[in-house]
């Protein structure tokens, strides 16, 4: 990468860097597929769209270290202080003064959203990816007054810096093998790809891919990939699990929706945009400061649907691509998948297989588009990110007469993973008959103390649980972090009658599932097979809390996953 430019944004170079050092693993990652696209994409197959990596420059890890060294942070940041207060701490030190005449420089000159986004040295490695641990912060940078900008772009750094030494950062390192201490933290400036709709900024469509489908449905096979897609800015799929998802082999499939009112009910209903109204709070240590929430309803308004929805008439009780006058909108993206009025999904596939043929491994990409607002027959696509991805080769047989029969604790058809597993003695789970949405935090903490012997023992286990593993909402599920379920092989997610929710589908849950090759079941309390509750609350309890139970067997569990089929099976 070429060295940082004050004209950064009015010159031809796409990638710079201030500071010698490491670019981290996402920046590089980015160079590299900037490399790969320059050699092998041909974009005048695709002239709708303008395919490009969004410019960048990189603070390289050496300016990290200036910063922890001349501010003596290193005790506070390996301490057990609080997030906020480690925060607090690096937002109030001094940033090196050598760096700072370039980067206001750059802020001076751009007055676009911008997201600066970390890029550790262990981030988006193949087996520990750190997917989703380290923070993001997006900044509106739309202030009038350029001190202003350059304030909150030194802030949104340090942010970065400070997200190396949270809490959650420290529990996902004890789930590997690599030390805290040896991590480092690049930082990547980067344009947000999106357009401004009234106070609002963001991409009328952000996705993500995968070349491998750990959930193929009906006709599509494993390796032909899915494709997620959601309106707005990419945290509705990475973090909340809300998408259209989509093998882009079959992209005009009708999901598996029992009837049009399922389909309204788990489309999307609110998307992630940049707020560049004027701010009504200054919380510089939380992630979303200058992110908000809004309903879909917003995006009419904004008239960013044109590509993005179809409209159900209650007349003739159908759908229909596009947005009509009247009826209830769906976000499903009929335009572009089923008229194809852009061939994004022919895009994506070429781009899948280009980087997957030239890492030698099934990758997941995200990506933003944009329609130009001055010519709606051009769009812009941003490529935002490629991670290696770990699938297992092994070959699972599970017979239709293996899903049953009384030894059977676990079975689903709607499993992750792959491969077999025959050490498991310890079965930690979240008791039926005490839990409530309102004890998910609690259920979290007594979960850890669990963990934390096994941890100390050396022992691995099957968790089960109800709702989302990992929710950033407690009503949606247990809000328990890795490092507090870092002993589990196996997890697995259920639903109560009380807790009927989406499971997981979170792009970075997944990611760091698979690369930590974890098995993943989903069971819903209405399928057809179910999780053997009786058996459970008879067996003696090694431990136990007001609402989980551990449980130590004599003879190990037989654990199954087929991830051609995603079927898999716990056996007693």
């Amino acid at each position: 990468m070429a060295k940082f430019d004050r004209k950064f944004f009015d010159t031809n170079t796409e990638f710079t860097t201030l500071g010698k050092g490491s670019l981290g693993g996402k920046a590089q990652g980015l160079v590299n597929i900037s490399n790969i696209l320059n050699q092998r994409f041909e974009s005048d197959q695709f002239p709708e769209i303008s395919v490009s990596i969004p410019r960048m420059t990189v603070l390289t890890t050496e300016v990290f270290d200036e910063f922890m060294t001349q501010n003596k942070l290193y005790d506070l940041a390996y301490s057990d202080e609080a997030d906020h207060r480690i925060a607090h701490a690096f937002i109030n030190s001094d940033f090196p003064a050598r760096i700072i005449g370039d980067l206001y420089a750059l802020i001076s000159e751009v007055k676009l959203p911008l997201a600066i986004r970390s890029s550790s040295l262990m981030e988006d490695a193949l087996y520990e990816p750190f997917a989703g641990i380290f923070g993001t912060k997006m900044t509106p940078n739309n202030q009038f007054n350029t001190e202003a900008r350059f304030h909150k772009l030194i802030e949104a750094i340090k942010f970065v810096y400070a997200s190396t030494f949270f809490k959650d950062a420290k529990d996902y390192f004890m789930a590997t093998e690599h030390s805290l201490q040896d991590e480092k933290m690049a930082v990547i400036i980067q344009e947000v790809v999106g357009r401004r709709f009234r106070d609002r900024f963001y991409p009328e469509i952000s996705g993500v891919a995968r070349s491998y489908n750990f959930y193929p449905t009906g006709t599509a096979r494993p390796e032909e990939g899915i494709i997620s897609l959601a309106l707005g800015l990419g945290r509705t799929i990475v973090d909340d699990g809300v998408a259209w998802n989509y093998s882009p082999a079959y992209p005009r499939a009708t999901p598996p929706y029992s009837n049009i009112g399922e389909l309204m009910n788990q489309s999307q209903h609110h998307f992630w945009a940049i707020n560049l109204a004027k701010m009504t709070h200054y919380d510089p240590v939380k992630e979303t400061e200058y992110l908000l929430k809004f309903d879909t309803s917003a995006a009419a308004e904004d008239k960013s649907l044109k590509y993005v929805c179809s409209t159900y008439d209650p007349g003739s009780d159908r759908v229909y691509p596009g947005v009509s006058p009247t009826g209830t909108k769906i976000i499903n993206f009929a335009p572009i998948l089923q008229i194809e009025q852009f061939p994004l999904n022919e895009l994506v596939k070429k781009l899948l297989h280009i980087a997957e043929e030239s890492l030698q491994t099934p990758v997941e990409i995200e990506f933003a588009l944009t329609i130009d607002s001055s010519d709606d027959t051009k769009a812009r696509f941003g490529f935002l990110q490629v991670r290696p991805m770990v699938v297992s080769r092994e070959v699972v047989e599970i017979s239709d007469e293996e899903m049953g029969g009384d030894e059977i604790l676990v079975a689903s058809e709607n499993v992750l993973g792959n491969g077999s597993i025959d050490t498991l003695t310890d079965i930690v789970y979240v008791k039926p008959e005490s839990f409530q949405a309102k004890n998910t935090r609690q259920i979290a903490s007594e979960i850890e103390r669990i963990n934390q012997k096994l941890r100390e023992n050396k022992t691995s286990c099957v968790l089960i649980g109800f709702g989302r593993w990992g929710s950033s909402d407690p009503w949606l599920g247990i809000p328990a972090n890795w490092g507090q379920i870092s002993t589990a092989k196996v997890l697995v997610e259920s639903t109560l009658p009380d807790m009927n929710v989406d499971l997981s589908q979170g792009s970075h849950f997944f990611h760091n599932l698979s690369s930590f090759r974890i098995s993943y079941f989903a069971v819903k309390h209405t399928a057809q097979h179910k999780i053997n509750w009786d058996w459970l609350s008879r067996q003696q309890a090694a431990d136990e809390t007001e609402f989980v139970k551990h449980i130590k067997l004599l003879s190990p569990l037989q654990v199954k996953v087929d991830g051609r089929s995603s079927r898999g099976v716990i056996r007693i």
